[in-house]
């Protein structure tokens, strides 16, 4: 007897926490990094007509609130009962969200804050942003080329998927013979404009594979005859493997001058592309500045790029006298009640970056005092039992931001990193270890480069266990080859 179907309906109940716009909102300013902050308040701007971006004079001249505002306070910018139970809610799931139930003069009333706004960080912060430029991508570069060529118009469809078809590194990812048939184009007429392509800027773009790129480098360069030319066309597998000396005896030529040609060829750009990479020309703002000022570690915010806000004083007269209809006085305590909420998460944002900047400096502090090898383990999970905040609040106020400290500047994920404990108790991150190989490997001796474990013993005199593939990846992630192709014969 065959099972049959059937069909019910069942009640379930179940609970699940839906993310609000206030809250989406505060998440996203939390996250966001320095550079793109001022975007997102802009359209916070544009759409909600009772903010207002503090100009210099505002800042200065702004008027404080009279005993008649106070008065009106609980009458005119009151919320109701369930939009109080949804801000406590809020609070209770997320801390970033702060003193929801703050009255929204006490934000007008500080004006941004404590620092003074001067004309200076003004002049500074639009310096910055009248000095960006637009990113050019590769195809643009391309195409502004190839509209300056002397090539027919059949040749220029040609060219015009011959640049659709690199790669980010700037080699063509399908054959001639593909772009020809794709393009419905005689394959002669795709070659002649290959032939363009490959002379065009950055040398050695279009190229085919990376054989074909560097040889096309010494070209233009005039030495697709030389040394190095030969050894690319004819012997292209064993300078990979670095047979020095087995090159030498094909070419019947002493391993100095083999040595030279290498040194040569290594100064070769193998992806001509990548200049033109997506972030190439994306500035980087630090959030947070570090430095030693008179003996003392301070900490500096930076808020050139966050405009200051308010909520305008001609709303609230408009609220204070009482003349609006129902509908117009809702309308307007509403988006009240949303700008108090972006000036408070922004305000949180950056108090939120400073406490986890602070604990940071506390247990990294030599690091800042002596550099990358004092770099200890860290986890969000200590940070956050500091700071008092659940560690995704960690993870999102770090994501896309950055640290300015004597050392250079540093996402500040970097200075979360896992480790390793010495023989005498020490901690050592993984970073340091990283450092650790990489400067091993920069002092070792050229015609007979460490290997893996070596490099493994030479850690454990410095009381640090370390397994060889640990070490070997370690290498791999520094872009370090191994001791065979590491290895320079005299």
């Amino acid at each position: 007897m065959c099972a049959g179907f059937n069909q019910e309906l069942r009640q379930r109940q179940t609970q699940s926490l839906v993310l609000a716009p206030q809250l989406r909102q505060s998440l996203k300013i939390l996250q966001v990094a320095a550079l793109d902050l001022r975007t997102t308040i802009q359209e916070e701007l544009q759409a909600n007509p009772t903010l207002e971006e503090l100009s210099l004079d505002n800042v200065s001249l702004d008027r404080q609130p009279t005993e008649s505002d106070s008065g009106n306070d609980n009458a005119d910018f009151s919320s109701d009962s369930s939009d109080s139970r949804e801000e406590l809610q809020f609070e209770r799931n997320f801390e970033i969200l702060g003193k929801l139930d703050q009255d929204w003069r006490d934000y007008m009333a500080s004006a941004g804050g404590n620092n003074t706004y001067t004309a200076e960080d003004a002049e500074r912060r639009q310096h910055f942003f009248d000095s960006l430029v637009g990113e050019t991508s590769l195809q643009e570069h391309l195409l502004d080329q190839a509209h300056m060529a002397d090539i027919t118009p059949e040749q220029g469809a040609a060219m015009r998927y011959l640049i659709g078809s690199l790669d980010n590194n700037g080699f063509l990812t399908a054959s001639l013979n593909d772009i020809a048939l794709l393009a419905n184009l005689p394959l002669k007429t795709v070659q002649e404009a290959h032939a363009v392509l490959k002379s065009f800027d950055p040398p050695g773009i279009g190229a085919l594979n990376l054989q074909d790129c560097l040889l096309q480098q010494l070209i233009l360069r005039g030495k697709g005859k030389s040394i190095p030319a030969r050894i690319i066309k004819d012997h292209f597998l064993l300078l990979t493997r670095r047979r020095i000396p087995e090159i030498a005896r094909k070419l019947n030529m002493d391993l100095d001058d083999i040595q030279a040609a290498i040194e040569e060829i290594s100064g070769l750009d193998p992806a001509p592309g990548r200049r033109f990479g997506e972030d190439t020309n994306r500035s980087v703002a630090p959030d947070v500045t570090v430095e030693k000022v008179g003996g003392e570690w301070t900490i500096t915010l930076n808020s050139d790029y966050i405009p200051r806000l308010r909520i305008s004083n001609t709303y609230k007269d408009l609220l204070a006298k009482g003349t609006l209809s129902k509908e117009e006085k809702d309308y307007l305590q509403e988006k009240m009640r949303s700008g108090k909420f972006l000036i408070s998460s922004i305000e949180q944002r950056q108090q939120t970056i400073e406490k986890i900047t602070r604990e940071i400096l506390r247990r990294q502090l030599d690091f800042f005092e002596e550099g990358v090898a004092k770099l200890r383990p860290l986890t969000m999970t200590q940070v956050a039992e500091v700071v008092g905040v659940h560690e995704t609040t960690v993870s999102r106020a770090i994501a896309n931001k950055y640290i300015k400290t004597p050392h250079g500047v540093f996402d500040m994920k970097y200075f979360f990193t896992p480790g390793y404990q010495s023989a005498e108790g020490e901690s050592v991150s993984n970073t340091s270890v990283k450092d650790m190989i990489a400067n091993l490997i920069a002092g070792e001796d050229p015609a007979t480069p460490l290997s893996d474990q070596e490099i493994v013993g030479k850690l454990a005199e410095k009381s640090i266990t370390i397994a060889r593939r640990t070490v070997a990846k370690y290498r791999e992630e520094l872009g370090i080859l191994p001791s065979n192709l590491r290895r320079e014969y005299t």
